[in-house]
C-alpha cells in the first residue's frame, strides 16, 4: 500500500454498509449516484438566505452554491475572539420531565483518531478571521501552505513570515459588493486599491502580504458583466503593481462563474499573468467535500482526470480555458471544505461540517466527527498535490465570524490537523 493509501484509509471507515447507506439514502432522495451529470440548478427563491449572501446567476446548469460572503472586518485587532450565537444551546424551560426507573444506556466513548501516516507535501492552509494560539501552533509546523487573513496586526503577521517563510499570505479587507451592471470598472478597481491601500503601504507591513483580494465572490449575472469584471481586475492588478503589490483576482464562489463565461474573463486573466498575479478560487461541497465530483461516493482515491462542479471545478477552468489560451497563473482556493448551504445534495439542514456530525455517523463513519472532516480535507489535499499549478487552499476557517461557529478548526479539528501537517515533508 502506497503512502498516500495509508493517509486515505486510516480509520477503515466508508466502507461496506456505509456505501450501502449513501446509495440507499441518494436513492430515496431522488438522486443520481453518478456525480458527473449536473442537477438542475435550485432556484434562488428556494436559496437558504442569510443577511450578507450573494445571490447565484441563474441560466446555468451545474450545480451551484449560495455564494454566501463573510462581510466582517476586524481592523487591528489581534487576540480578539468572537463567539457565535449559533454555538448557545437553548435555554431549558424549566419543565421537569417525569421520573423513570430505566437507566439511560452508557454512552459508548468515541475512539482516538488514529495518527495520519507521513505523505508527499500538503497544500493545505487556513483562513483566519481573528487570531486564535492554535493558529500559530499549527504555522509552527511549517507547512501551512496560505493563510489567507483579515486578521492584518503586523505583529502576527510578521510572526507568520518569521515562524514559516513559505506561507503565501492572502490579505483581505472588506469593502462591500459591487454591482457590476451598473458600477463604473474603473472606479471601482480604484475603490478596492484604496481599501488596502493604508494597509499595504504601511511600513511595518512591507513584504509581510505575498497577495492582495479585491471584492469577495463577485457574482456577475451576465457574460456582460463578466466583461466589466475583467476590465475592473485588470485594472486592480495594474494599480497595486503601481504600489509594488501582487493582486489575487477573480475570488469567485463555489460553483461559480458558469463555466461558458470564461472567455468574457480573459482579458484579466492575461493582465494578470503579465503581472505575476493569483488566480483565487472557492471550492467547497456537501453533505461531504467530494460530493458533485466524479468520484463515486466514499472513493478516497485521486487522480488528475478527476473534476467535479463545485470542489475540483477549477480542472475544467483550467482544462477547458487556461491551459488551452497559455494561460496558467498559480491557483490559491482562497476557501474551501464542507458548507451546507450549496444547493442540490442531499443530507440534513446545516451549514459547516459540524452540523453533519450524525450524517456523517449514519454513513458509516462513525462519531469522530473532526477525524471525518481533516479525512475529507486530506482527500482533497491529494487531489491538488497532482497539479502543480495549484499552490496552497485555505480551509474555512481556522477562526470565523459570528454565526459561523460550525465551520471553526479550532480545538480537537486543529489538533488532528496539526498531527497531519507534521508527518508531510516541508514543500
Amino acid at each position: 500500500m502506497s503512502k498516500r493509501d495509508q493517509a486515505l484509509t486510516r480509520r477503515r471507515f466508508l466502507q461496506g454498509a456505509g456505501a450501502a447507506a449513501l446509495s440507499a439514502l441518494l436513492s430515496a432522495c431522488g438522486l443520481t449516484e453518478d456525480p458527473t451529470t449536473p442537477a438542475p440548478t435550485t432556484p434562488a427563491s428556494q436559496t437558504p438566505r442569510i443577511p450578507t449572501m450573494t445571490p447565484s446567476p441563474t441560466g446555468t446548469a451545474s450545480p451551484s452554491a449560495t455564494g454566501a460572503t463573510h462581510e466582517t472586518y476586524l481592523s487591528g485587532v489581534f487576540n480578539s475572539p468572537m463567539e457565535s450565537p449559533l454555538d448557545s444551546p437553548l435555554v431549558p424551560t424549566g419543565t421537569e420531565a417525569p421520573p423513570t426507573a430505566t437507566r439511560p444506556p452508557t454512552p459508548t466513548p468515541t475512539p482516538p483518531p488514529t495518527p495520519f501516516p507521513a505523505g508527499p507535501p500538503t497544500k493545505l492552509g487556513l483562513f483566519v478571521a481573528w487570531y486564535h494560539p492554535q493558529v500559530m501552533e499549527l504555522i509552527a509546523t511549517k507547512n501551512v501552505a496560505i493563510l489567507k487573513t483579515l486578521e492584518l496586526d503586523p505583529a502576527f503577521l510578521a510572526e507568520v513570515k518569521s515562524v514559516s517563510p513559505d506561507t503565501i499570505i492572502v490579505g483581505r479587507v472588506t469593502m462591500g459588493q459591487v454591482d457590476l451592471n451598473r458600477a463604473d470598472p474603473k472606479a471601482e478597481a480604484r475603490r478596492a486599491v484604496d481599501a488596502v491601500r493604508p494597509l499595504s503601504l504601511d511600513g511595518r507591513r512591507a513584504g509581510l502580504v505575498d497577495a492582495w483580494e479585491g471584492f469577495n465572490e463577485p457574482v456577475p449575472g451576465s457574460e456582460d458583466e463578466m466583461l466589466r469584471l475583467a476590465e475592473l481586475e485588470a485594472e486592480r492588478v495594474r494599480l497595486l503593481a503601481q504600489d509594488g503589490q501582487r493582486a489575487l483576482i477573480g475570488n469567485f464562489g463555489a460553483g461559480q462563474p458558469p463555466l461558458e463565461w470564461w472567455p468574457a474573463f480573459r482579458p484579466a486573466l492575461e493582465v494578470g499573468q503579465d503581472h505575476g498575479s493569483y488566480l483565487g478560487l472557492h471550492e467547497y461541497s456537501a453533505p461531504t467535500i467530494w460530493y458533485h465530483t466524479s468520484r463515486q461516493p466514499l472513493d478516497f482515491g485521486a487522480s488528475p482526470s478527476d473534476s467535479g462542479w463545485l470542489t475540483l471545478r477549477y480542472r475544467k477552468v483550467y482544462d477547458q480555458y487556461l491551459r488551452p489560451w497559455g494561460l496558467e497563473l498559480p491557483l490559491l482556493v482562497t476557501e474551501c471544505g464542507v458548507d451546507g448551504l450549496v444547493t442540490d445534495r442531499p443530507g440534513p439542514v446545516g451549514r459547516g461540517w459540524q452540523d453533519f456530525a450524525a450524517y456523517w455517523a449514519e454513513l458509516g463513519m462513525g462519531w469522530d466527527t473532526a477525524g471525518n472532516y481533516i479525512e475529507q480535507l486530506a482527500w482533497y489535499d491529494s487531489q491538488i498535490q497532482l497539479d502543480a499549478y495549484v499552490k496552497g487552499a485555505a480551509i474555512f476557517a481556522m477562526t470565523a465570524f459570528d454565526g459561523w461557529g460550525s465551520y471553526q478548526l479550532q480545538g480537537p479539528a486543529a489538533t488532528i490537523l496539526q498531527q497531519y501537517l507534521s508527518v508531510h515533508p516541508l514543500r
